[in-house]
């Protein structure tokens, strides 16, 4: 369980984060939408201990995030292309995640075969460095990276960037599955509303940093509230000039 209590962050005056309490409970997996600036990214990075609060607190299984380590041997994640190492390969790259957080050759290489659909043939044996790889690619070995330990707790911030349309389910059904299958508790961010009502439980919208809708989502009901919001959203934005 992630509890999140009084969490404030600020960037020069202007308030980013403003949280008073949100509770995410085993096994959910949550959807966080909004526009830009809403506040998603920073709040991973919050969750992930990756920036500092300037008030309130983030604990993930009872644990302090920025007291203890406990939670990042069962935690996963990705939220950008600075999670990589540019001068690794692929092999390279799922060897060094293996030897963090213990696992063998054989078990990566067992657990790489369920990513063979996703990868395509384009990842595994090219003799490539992470840095010479398309943006596409890049995202596949971040999330595959992030997915590749079985994590308790997943967290991914828009894993469907830069990917093509047959990827994108991919990602969206396994996402799906390791929360079904294995209980993960997993928290997404994206701009694909599609995506996020089809496979989230529950999701969270936000606006300038403040939660403003917390939607039980049972069979997509929540895209109905999603798009009245976002149609308002659009049509109170200036028009562009000519």
């Amino acid at each position: 369980m992630i509890q999140i209590s009084n969490l404030k962050k600020v960037y020069r005056d202007k308030t980013v984060i403003d949280i008073p309490e949100l509770t995410i409970r085993d096994g959910q997996l949550i959807g966080l939408v909004g526009n830009n600036g809403a506040g998603k990214t920073t709040l991973m990075r919050l969750i992930l201990d990756l920036i500092k609060a300037d008030e309130g607190s983030v604990e993930n299984e009872g644990k302090l995030v920025h007291e203890s380590d406990d939670w990042k041997t069962f935690t996963g994640s990705f939220i950008d292309g600075r999670f990589l190492i540019d001068f690794f390969t692929p092999e390279e790259y799922f060897a060094f995640i293996g030897k963090v957080y213990g696992l063998d050759e054989t078990t990566i290489h067992q657990r790489l075969a369920g990513f063979e659909a996703l990868m395509n043939g384009e990842i595994l044996g090219t003799k490539k460095y992470l840095r010479d790889f398309s943006e596409g690619n890049r995202q596949k070995v971040g999330i595959i990276g992030a997915m590749l330990i079985q994590p308790r707790v997943l967290i991914l911030d828009e894993p469907f960037n830069y990917l093509d349309p047959s990827s994108q389910i991919l990602i969206s059904k396994m996402i799906e599955r390791e929360c079904r299958e294995r209980g993960t508790t997993v928290i997404l961010s994206s701009h694909n509303l599609n995506f996020v009502s089809d496979i989230s439980t529950r999701i969270l919208l936000l606006e300038k940093g403040l939660i403003i809708k917390d939607l039980a989502n049972v069979e997509g009901r929540a895209m109905t509230e999603l798009e009245a919001y976002f149609d308002i959203a659009d049509a109170t934005q200036p028009a562009a000039e000519l």
